[in-house]
């Protein structure tokens, strides 16, 4: 009998995991990150309480405002060898596949119970390392916070080890969800020691997950109404601010929108702004425009949330093309995954249904609002990712949905009594 080939995902399953290579992280953190990448992107660091006073096992959590956090996150642990907790699917990216195994990075299937990741993690803690990860589950999509996974506060109460903070501020507006330009400003982080062993021991775990969504907290676009930092746009500041600002303001149109260069419009009645490099509209005369991208987004989700809860025939369906990790070589080009298949997806109060094809063959599939509470958006906002039976798939819509799909979904989640509540700052969409 042939010899079973392991497929990619398969090898990944089995591999152990320990502390990254000293030298190796010696020559990334000192010759990459402190000479190159961090004067790029002027990161600015203040430690209030050093990591360097822990000899043992900790965790750093922060707050995942961008795709160049890692930057910051290692100065802030001022040399020390970090095993960084990132999405799964990022270990068969053509560009980020070598480092991630180099370093130990450990993979993590977004907003799943994977065990997997948990052992790696044990394993870490175990031998005295440092695990780094975001409780939110994957980075910001609108400039500030979601809400962080439940169950971080059950994990780190288990371990017992010392939890710091990283808090960055900035760091969304120099790397947003919308569009792919890194948009060279300023970021700001602060370490802080946010729980010690004892603390762990005498609150509850829900007292530690209120007090990690109310410290990694940061709305970026309102700290630069503060901090009037500048954000090389490059002219390009609203390039697909749609995909996510999807409906009009004033007209109520939506998937009408449309941001290009330093604009955006709704193409059916003309309301808009232009856009600085600060980050403020400026509105067209007579436009109806929010103060910024993350207020006019909740001002969405609160309209998502009253459509979904005042409609129980409520229903959303949009066709999309669907991409998969191939089991024996890497996606190219940066990619996420190989396309595959397409079908229609369709969203009601019973769950998220699809009906479409894989590689030539059916491919149907019902999803529960209990077990998905969100949508995984790994790059931008064109399209997103499902883990379904541990297995990693994209969707790719014909339309520019992702941003209301995002919205639905999680008010789904929250109206038939999901656990993954909203945060206090965001009590008035529900009003």
């Amino acid at each position: 009998m042939a010899k079973h080939k392991l497929t990619m995902q398969e090898k990944l399953d089995k591999r152990k995991y320990k502390k990254p290579n000293r030298f190796l992280w010696w020559f990334f953190y000192h010759l990459v990150i402190k000479p190159f990448l961090s004067p790029m992107h002027k990161v600015e660091v203040e430690i209030k309480d050093s990591i360097k006073d822990t000899k043992g096992a900790a965790f750093i959590i922060y707050n995942h405002q961008s795709r160049t956090d890692f930057i910051w996150q290692t100065q802030c642990a001022q040399g020390r060898p970090l095993n960084f907790m990132v999405g799964y699917n990022e270990f068969f990216r053509s560009h980020l596949k070598f480092i991630a195994h180099l370093l130990h990075f450990i993979p993590k299937k977004n907003f799943t119970l994977d065990m997997g990741s948990m052992r790696a993690v044990r394993t870490i803690i175990k031998d005295g390392g440092v695990v780094c990860f975001a409780p939110e589950g994957m980075s910001s999509i609108n400039g500030h916070n979601q809400p962080i996974v439940v169950g971080t506060g059950k994990m780190l109460k288990k371990y017992g080890v010392p939890v710091y903070c990283a808090k960055a501020k900035g760091a969304f507006l120099s790397n947003t969800k919308v569009c792919l330009d890194e948009r060279k400003g300023k970021t700001v982080a602060t370490m802080s020691l946010l729980f010690s062993p004892e603390d762990l021991k005498v609150l509850s775990p829900e007292e530690i997950d209120a007090k990690i969504n109310e410290a990694i907290w940061q709305d970026d676009y309102a700290y630069n109404k503060e901090a009037h930092i500048k954000y090389d746009g490059k002219g390009n500041i609203c390039s697909h601010l749609h995909d996510l600002l999807y409906r009009c303001p004033k007209c109520g149109h939506e998937f009408e929108m449309i941001g290009e260069g330093n604009e955006i419009k709704c193409l059916n009645c003309g309301n808009g702004a232009t856009m600085d490099d600060y980050y403020d509209f400026h509105p067209f005369e007579g436009s109806i425009i929010p103060s910024d991208p993350a207020r006019w987004h909740d001002e969405e989700r609160k309209i998502v949330y009253h459509e979904i809860k005042d409609n129980p025939n409520f229903e959303f369906i949009e066709k999309v093309k669907v991409g998969y990790l191939p089991p024996y070589h890497s996606p190219k080009n940066k990619a996420t995954s190989e396309v595959c298949g397409e079908g229609v997806m369709k969203f009601t109060h019973e769950g998220i249904f699809f009906e479409g094809t894989k590689l030539g063959k059916p491919f149907n599939f019902t999803l529960d609002y209990q077990t998905y509470n969100t949508l995984v958006i790994t790059v931008d906002c064109t399209y997103f990712a499902f883990y379904i039976n541990g297995e990693y798939f994209d969707f790719f819509p014909e339309r520019p949905t992702v941003g209301k799909i995002l919205l639905i979904v999680e008010e789904m989640h929250r109206l038939h009594g999901g656990r993954r509540k909203n945060l206090p700052q965001l009590d008035w969409v529900y009003e």
